[in-house]
């Protein structure tokens, strides 16, 4: 987790230890692979398929992907991924070690809240090992985004997932061809905005619409496929609901943002528990500007420049601020929401997109019910 943060916090040279350690992991030995495949799916397992590349073609973030194919037809090919032995049952004694590494180092600020973040942290682990769960997740996401008139035009897909060959630690899908869709950097211009701007708006219908979003955004996780231009959605673990009332508030702020209404900023960020009203001046203005900054793409109907706009680390300049004086967590379902927006906004940014964003969210804000409207 430290290792994809983007905060000034841990130090860069632990953060690059991290990486290495988080894309270093080694591909199960043949023999462990067989015996969970085998508990899983039985031991006739292999005759279910065509064929199984026994080497994963992929890794992720608690397991590896092997390709397979069914039957005979052309379009039989899926994508098996497999849950490395012991994740599960380690959850626990490697938060406990990450929190003493922490706290022995000095490396903890008051307005980090350790133990939140660790709570919020162990809870989405161990969410994300129930590959049966995963499975529901994408089944949904699918429905929602091929009823989607505007994401379908956009070219967005999630495969689907072969519920005979998935249990709680193998979870099969519909193989997708395509790159990571940072690599659309090389393309043109107006197909970068394109799909900067489908993503946006992918993000805003999961948290304003439908309340269910996708959580992680490793790039990872959007494959583009140049022949047709599609994106498609893949690994589902990492997804949750967020309640009515926690999205009525969170839609007023940034609203509130993108209008520069501070007023309505701090009403609602003291109403929802961002703020306790004991702050100090230090700490209200962070929270005002980071604010303002982020909904900086929406407070104009002109096309917002993502990688001039220097949007990261205008807010990243504002984080000691934070970690030193916040008095009070946030809401729980900011962790895990703060996460997706800032990969939204960095993968613009990496895309180097260019469009107009606000009339995303005045769409929303023209159909939206907040709860007790008349």
């Amino acid at each position: 987790m430290l290792s994809i943060k983007d905060s000034p916090m841990p130090p860069p040279p632990l953060v690059r230890a991290l990486e290495q350690v988080r894309r270093g992991a080694d591909a199960m030995p043949r023999h462990q692979l067989e015996q969970v495949m085998e508990e899983e799916l039985g031991s006739g397992w292999r005759e279910r398929l065509a064929h199984f590349d026994d080497a994963p073609f992929a890794a992720a973030s608690i397991g590896q992907v092997h390709r397979a194919k069914l039957g005979d037809a052309p379009d039989g090919l899926v994508a098996m991924k497999v849950q490395y032995p012991g994740v599960a049952d380690s959850i626990d004694s490697d938060l406990n070690n990450l929190t003493m590494l922490m706290n022995v180092t000095g490396m903890v600020p008051p307005g980090l809240f350790l133990e939140e973040v660790v709570r919020v942290g162990r809870m989405e682990l161990k969410a994300e090992c129930d590959y049966v769960r995963e499975m529901d997740n994408q089944r949904r996401f699918k429905s929602l985004v091929e009823n989607d008139e505007d994401l379908v035009r956009d070219r967005v897909t999630v495969p689907d997932v072969i519920e005979d060959l998935t249990t709680s630690r193998v979870i099969t899908s519909e193989f997708v061809r395509g790159g990571t869709i940072d690599k659309v950097v090389k393309m043109e211009q107006e197909e970068r905005n394109r799909i900067g701007r489908a993503i946006l708006r992918l993000t805003i219908r999961e948290l304003f619409e439908w309340r269910f979003m996708q959580t992680d955004p490793n790039w990872g996780n959007f494959l583009y496929d140049v022949g047709d231009r599609s994106t498609h959605l893949i690994d589902f673990g990492a997804a949750r609901e967020f309640d009515k009332g926690f999205v009525d508030g969170y839609l007023k702020i940034v609203w509130a943002n993108a209008q520069r209404d501070e007023e309505t900023l701090m009403d609602e960020s003291h109403r929802m528990g961002f703020l306790t009203g004991e702050e100090n001046d230090i700490m209200l203005e962070a929270h005002r500007l980071s604010g303002f900054t982020v909904g900086e793409p929406f407070a104009s109907n002109e096309p917002y420049d993502f990688r001039r706009s220097n949007i990261s680390a205008r807010i990243s300049k504002h984080s000691s601020a934070f970690l030193q004086h916040r008095l009070t967590p946030p809401p729980e379902e900011v962790y895990t929401l703060h996460r997706k927006l800032a990969g939204a906004y960095n993968l613009c940014i990496r895309l180097g997109a260019v469009f107009p964003c606000r009339d995303l969210l005045e769409e929303v804000m023209l159909d939206y019910s907040f709860d007790g409207d008349a």
